[in-house]
């Protein structure tokens, strides 16, 4: 018989990725706020404290935590900021 092992928590636990919500794009867990956004807020020189103003219906946990997955996958939150950012015409 083989042990049993108990389930091992989700590094980003506030973060998940859905086919069916953004064609699968990170987002914060149980709403559609990409952490792409959350991303821009924070590289806009914005703190969490204030993200978290903007965002009322994010608690600052899952703020911290989008923003340690952003740490942690750059280049892929990275590629999503440049695929949705939006022309501007001069």
């Amino acid at each position: 018989m083989s042990p049993v092992r108990a389930a091992q928590p989700s590094e980003h636990p506030y973060v998940e990725s859905i086919a069916t919500i953004l064609s699968g794009e990170p987002i914060v867990k149980g709403t559609r706020t990409p952490v792409r956004a959350i991303a821009e807020h924070w590289k806009f020189g914005e703190a969490p404290e204030a993200i978290a103003r903007k965002l009322p219906h994010l608690r600052l946990a899952q703020i911290f935590d989008a923003l340690g997955y952003y740490d942690d996958h750059r280049d892929d939150i990275e590629r999503y900021i440049a695929l949705n950012r939006v022309p501007v015409n001069d």
